[in-house]
């Protein structure tokens, strides 16, 4: 797959770094693989280019990460961290540009660093609307998203960080350490696909959403990193297995407000790390938690892109924390040091930029703020307000924490009148309240608005805690695009 697939067509139409220049000398990879170090030099490969980046290695902003792909190619790190696929980042590098790799050298070092970590991804559904291929991302189109209150296990949304693993049920194990605790220093417990499955089964509806859904709304006010996501990057399923509090609770893991529990998967970036994420102990302890180590999505078996054979299944909250090809579980006294609990899904102040944000000040993302979506009328579709001069308008509405849903308000004048929407929800006790809501709504039109060519309808949602929407992204503008749920604005025409 060319390289210049995974950037947005403004940035692909710019990649003079993937052309040979024939003013400059070439390389072998021998050549860059001797410039490793800082005595050496430092040299990488992007694509046909060869970088010497020496001197910017001490203000690289991902610190001495970058010293991963000393003398190598940086392909498969910028197909991972897809932050540095922008045209201020692609202008950086090419300042660095020494040469050109030989011919024969490019084929070999795109196709080991691109093509074989991709070479055993799953078929999708063609329905899927991809916001990167490698690794594969997509979201549930609009217009489908909203006509099931359990979302079709083929049309769920896919948030992939790295290459989906390959796992055999037979040879599957998990991995479950206590590091710190009452319970700490007792042998490592494995824990096979049979043995999980021959614990108490416990099923939970809860909807998983990306913390950057809706980051396209967001992008509008000023541009922000990150897959540029519309508002289908979320999902509701029932989700079965083995409940976490009764696995730690086995190993004699006692309460500890200090302490946290460490999810990895199966799923490795080119060092071999795995991604990793973490949640407070409290949450997995708690039994009206319903943390699941799930191997059943909507009765049946998980599929590759939703992890599995287990998936953890923290409800309520961002789905950066459910993590995927469960392997290992860790009770510590820390954090997840990986680098999407420690340098991805933070949210910041609109006034804090990429020279001036500090990830190590701010909290990870768990529990996802109140926020709804239209999903039908589609935006600038042509509607026709029926003989008593109303739409009728559908979409989801979904808060963080297990706060129920309290009330969707839509507005086609500007917010001059609200009009409330009907819900279909679970009926489950607040703080367990997992699911999303879906909602119905028919929005009268004035004898003036009829009139006119088209109009922009509104929509916000209320939780259980009388949490509400903000009005404008303006507000709560990030630079990576996170918790984007502001009032979801959708203009149609009129027939």
């Amino acid at each position: 797959m060319p390289i210049h697939n995974r950037l947005d067509d403004e940035a692909a139409s710019r990649l003079w770094h993937i052309t040979v220049r024939q003013d400059l000398p070439t390389y072998s990879l021998d050549d860059v693989q001797k410039h490793n170090a800082p005595e050496q030099g430092i040299w990488i490969t992007f694509g046909l280019g060869v970088y010497d980046v020496t001197e910017f290695v001490p203000n690289h902003p991902g610190g001495d990460k970058i010293m991963m792909a000393a003398g190598s190619a940086i392909d498969s790190f910028w197909a991972i961290y897809q932050q540095h696929n922008t045209l201020e980042v692609l202008e950086l590098l090419e300042g660095f540009r020494i040469g050109n790799l030989q011919k024969d050298a490019v084929a070999a070092n795109v196709e080991e660093e691109l093509g074989s970590p991709w070479a055993q991804e799953p078929k999708r559904n063609a329905l899927l609307k991809p916001a990167s291929e490698r690794p594969f991302n997509a979201e549930t189109p609009l217009a489908l998203l909203g006509e099931h209150f359990y979302t079709p296990n083929e049309l769920f949304y896919v948030r992939n960080h790295l290459p989906v693993p390959v796992i055999q049920a037979e040879q599957y194990e998990l991995e479950l350490d206590v590091e710190a605790g009452a319970a700490a220093g007792q042998p490592t417990r494995t824990l096979t696909l049979a043995e999980l499955k021959a614990l108490p089964k416990h099923s939970v509806t809860a909807a998983i959403m990306c913390g950057g859904n809706r980051r396209s709304e967001m992008t509008r006010v000023k541009p922000v990193k990150g897959l540029s996501w519309g508002p289908g990057a979320v999902g509701n399923a029932k989700w079965s297995g083995a409940r976490l509090c009764d696995v730690l609770q086995a190993m004699g893991v006692q309460p500890n407000e200090d302490l946290h529990v460490l999810f990895e998967g199966a799923d490795l970036d080119p060092t071999s790390h795995p991604y990793g994420a973490s949640i407070p102990l409290s949450k997995a302890l708690d039994p009206r938690g319903d943390v699941v180590l799930a191997y059943e999505m909507n009765e049946e078996p998980l599929n590759r892109d939703h992890g599995y054979p287990i998936r953890v299944i923290v409800p309520g909250s961002v789905g950066a924390r459910n993590v995927k090809w469960l392997t290992r579980i860790i009770v510590a006294d820390h954090e997840s040091d990986s680098h999407w609990q420690q340098n991805d899904y933070k949210g910041f102040s609109p006034s804090t930029d990429w020279d001036t944000v500090d990830f190590k000040k701010a909290q990870a993302i768990q529990a996802m703020p109140v926020t709804s979506a239209i999903c039908t009328p589609l935006p600038n579709e042509r509607v026709k307000p029926d003989a008593e001069g109303f739409i009728t308008v559908r979409g989801y509405a979904w808060s963080g924490g297990g706060r129920r849903i309290e009330r969707v308000d839509l507005t086609s004048d500007g917010g001059k009148s609200w009009h409330v929407a009907q819900l279909e929800q679970e009926t489950v006790p607040d703080g367990r309240h997992y699911g999303w809501s879906l909602w119905t709504a028919r929005l009268p039109l004035s004898a003036e608005q009829r009139k006119q060519e088209g109009l922009e309808i509104w929509a916000k949602a209320v939780d259980s805690a009388y949490n509400v929407q903000p009005e404008a992204f303006e507000h709560i503008w990030n630079l990576r695009g996170v918790l984007a749920n502001a009032y979801h604005k959708v203009p149609v025409k009129l027939s």
